[in-house]
C-alpha cells in the first residue's frame, strides 16, 4: 500500500449489517474489497467467527481488520484455556471495546458490529452501544435509513428499559437484509459483487450466499 504524507490507512469499502430478534441474530456483509476505483478481490470474507455463535463483521482497511481479528483469537483462546469455557457475547463485546480503545492515539481502522441474539455496534476507538440491528461501512448511510424505518428500534434512554431485539421472524430479516443489500448496491461502488449472510440460532450458525451486482 502506498503511503501519502502521513496518512497510512486505506478504506477498503464493504457494508456490514446486523439484525438482532428474539431468538436469533443476522450478520451479513458483502464480499467485494477495492481500493479507490480498482476491485482487489470479489469473495472476500467480512465476516469472523470469534467465539460459540458470536460473529464479528468488520469494514475499513484490511490490514487493521486482520491484526484486530487476529488479537481477539488469541485473547480468546487464552480465555478458554483459564477458564475451562468459551467466551460470552457480552465479553467478547468488552474486549473489542478495549482492544480499541487501547489503541486509539493509532486506532484500528476498523468499523464493527458483533452479534449473537444480540448486536453492538461500534466507532474505530471503542465506544460502543447494544442495539437491535446496526450497520457499518461505506453503504451504511444508505441502509440505516432503511433499518429504521423498517424496525423503530427504541430509545436507549427511554424509562424503563425497553428489548432492543426486533419484531421480524428469523425469515423476513434475512429478506429484509437481502433488500437493504440489493439497494446499496445500486449507490455506492464499493459494496457488491456477493452477499454472505450469517444465521445464528439456537440450532447453530449457518451461511447463505446470494450474488449482487458486480459492476
Amino acid at each position: 500500500m502506498s503511503r501519502r504524507g502521513d496518512w497510512v490507512y486505506e478504506n477498503n469499502g464493504g457494508t456490514c449489517v446486523a439484525i438482532a430478534g428474539a431468538d436469533y441474530c443476522v450478520v451479513a456483509a458483502d464480499t467485494r474489497l477495492s481500493v479507490g476505483y480498482s476491485i482487489l478481490t470479489r469473495d472476500h470474507s467480512k465476516i469472523c467467527d470469534l467465539a460459540d455463535k458470536c460473529v464479528l463483521a468488520s469494514s475499513g482497511f484490511q490490514g487493521d481488520i486482520k491484526a484486530l481479528h487476529k488479537h481477539l483469537a488469541a485473547r480468546e483462546l487464552l480465555y478458554q484455556h483459564q477458564h475451562n469455557k468459551r467466551m460470552s457475547c457480552p465479553a467478547m463485546a468488552q474486549l473489542l471495546s478495549n482492544s480499541l480503545y487501547y489503541k486509539r492515539f493509532f486506532p484500528y481502522y476498523a468499523f464493527n458490529v458483533l452479534g449473537k441474539g444480540c448486536v453492538f455496534t461500534y466507532d474505530a476507538v471503542g465506544s460502543y452501544e447494544r442495539t437491535g440491528y446496526g450497520a457499518q461501512g461505506t453503504g451504511s448511510s444508505l441502509i440505516m435509513p432503511v433499518l429504521d424505518n423498517q424496525l423503530k428500534s427504541p430509545s436507549p434512554l427511554l424509562l424503563p428499559a425497553r428489548d432492543a431485539v426486533t419484531p421480524l421472524s428469523e425469515s423476513e430479516a434475512v429478506d429484509l437484509v437481502k433488500d437493504v443489500f440489493a439497494s446499496a448496491t445500486e449507490r455506492d461502488i464499493y459494496t457488491g459483487d456477493k452477499l454472505e449472510i450469517v444465521v445464528i440460532n439456537k440450532a447453530g450458525t449457518k451461511r447463505e450466499y446470494i450474488e449482487l451486482r458486480k459492476d
